[in-house]
């Protein structure tokens, strides 16, 4: 009863905190100090000093800010424009033609951005323009996009899997190669719903492209060389066990300064530009994870991670039962929270559960980024829901109803990796030096 207790006064302190407007990483460290304060007797400002240096000197962490300033180098490239060129002759002669250019766009900068809004930026502010001009219908231009974009949190590098690797002590090159197939599956579900529009709707007759030989189709896939070589030294470096995941965003970072000079984008400016803006970011999410570090060990005291635990084993849910109540609770959240922010505050919460439930460490973390990719495109906080009223200046109920399919299809893609786990779990299993 104690336990239950606790989690009113958490939930209590922690919307207080959050509707009066105060940030998500200190909103967190409130609700754990006040948390230590009534259930413990250890001093709190001594266990609160004492987590977030342990959090904050975490050597896995330093991927982070890494491959966050590789994605803000390359946001400011010309990368987007010379995707569209590459992809473009190649996606025209399929049903739904350039359409896919969202889709397949997205799915290419995602390997070498783990933001979500780095990816719908970076892609949207080439494609949005050139499929209006040729009369694409707009709510399936902003609805592929919005769901595409949800890509750069799944596949590698991602930002919430190195999240929530170092929440849960698990392996980020892992958790990295873990990721590649269900991203590539995801990301043909999405073309295979744009075929299917393409085909039904009555309103998709967008201009035909003029035909292109095939000679000219790959002189114009050489503006794919530069990123889909990035995308192979920090992959590759990863998968064949040369580097670890913090060597690896290392090297896509001396990778995306070589690129964005030479395209000549690489100036003083966007020099520090991309570097500020990777620390405006990183500094955001350290502060996220010392409030959930704290708010972890605040919980601990209280029992009430082992409480919960206890309290499903009692109710004797399935696996699969388990993991349906996980995916809406984790919806619900989202509506209210952004990715990052759910996954460090549940953690703490679910990983008893999921131990105790017999349940791959490796498999739910996949299943946890497909749940926070549908928070990106849920109302009322659904952050690329507000990137893409920015760029395009639709209602947010326009934009939510556009990408409504999407959600469906990544509720799709939850049973198919129940159905098929090994789509996340047979590629780290069978890799080669892991380090």
């Amino acid at each position: 009863m104690e336990s239950f207790y606790a989690i009113g006064i958490f939930l209590f302190v922690l919307f207080l905190l959050l509707g009066s407007g105060v940030w998500i990483g200190l909103a967190l460290l409130g609700v754990a100090y006040v948390g230590m304060e009534l259930f413990t007797s250890r001093p709190a400002g001594d266990a609160m000093m004492t987590v977030i240096w342990r959090s904050a000197s975490s050597w896995t962490l330093t991927a982070l800010p890494m491959f966050i300033w590789m994605g803000e180098i390359l946001y400011r490239t010309r990368l987007s424009e010379d995707m569209f060129k590459g992809l473009a002759p190649w996606m025209a002669r399929l049903p739904g033609g350039l359409m896919h250019t969202n889709i397949a766009g997205c799915t290419v900068f995602a390997a070498v951005s783990g933001s979500s809004a780095a990816t719908l930026t970076t892609v949207g502010k080439m494609t949005i323009p050139e499929l209006r001009k040729r009369k694409y219908p707009e709510r399936q231009v902003i609805g592929t996009l919005a769901g595409a974009a949800t890509l750069g949190l799944m596949i590698p590098p991602s930002l919430t899997l190195i999240v929530y690797g170092v929440a849960i002590n698990e392996s980020i090159t892992k958790l990295f190669i873990a990721g590649i197939f269900p991203g590539l599956v995801l990301a043909g579900l999405f073309m295979l719903y744009v075929v299917l529009v393409s085909k039904l709707s009555k309103d998709f007759n967008p201009v035909a492209e003029p035909p292109m030989s095939f000679a000219e189709k790959l002189r114009r896939s050489r503006f794919l060389i530069p990123v889909f070589l990035l995308i192979a030294l920090v992959i590759g470096s990863m998968y064949l066990g040369i580097a670890t995941a913090t060597e690896a965003a290392a090297i896509g970072v001396i990778g995306s300064l070589v690129l964005a000079a030479a395209q000549g984008s690489l100036t003083r400016q966007t020099f520090f530009e991309s570097l500020m803006g990777a620390t405006r970011t990183s500094a955001m999410i350290a502060l996220i994870l010392a409030g959930a570090a704290f708010l972890s060990l605040s919980m601990g005291f209280t029992g009430l991670p082992r409480a919960l635990a206890q309290w499903i084993a009692a109710i004797e849910l399935t696996r699969f039962e388990l993991i349906m109540v996980l995916m809406i609770f984790y919806i619900v959240l989202g509506c209210f929270l952004d990715g990052i922010s759910v996954v460090v505050l549940t953690i703490a919460i679910v990983e008893p559960m999921i131990r105790q439930a017999g349940i791959d460490i490796i498999w739910f973390g996949i299943f946890v980024v497909v749940v926070v990719e549908m928070a990106q495109i849920t109302p009322p906080v659904g952050f690329n829901l507000f990137v893409l009223q920015g760029m395009t200046g639709h209602s947010m109920g326009f934009i939510a109803r556009a990408a409504f399919p999407m959600f469906c299809i990544m509720v799709l893609m939850v049973f198919i990796l129940v159905a098929f786990p090994e789509l996340a779990t047979w590629l780290p299993e069978n890799m080669r030096q892991v380090r």
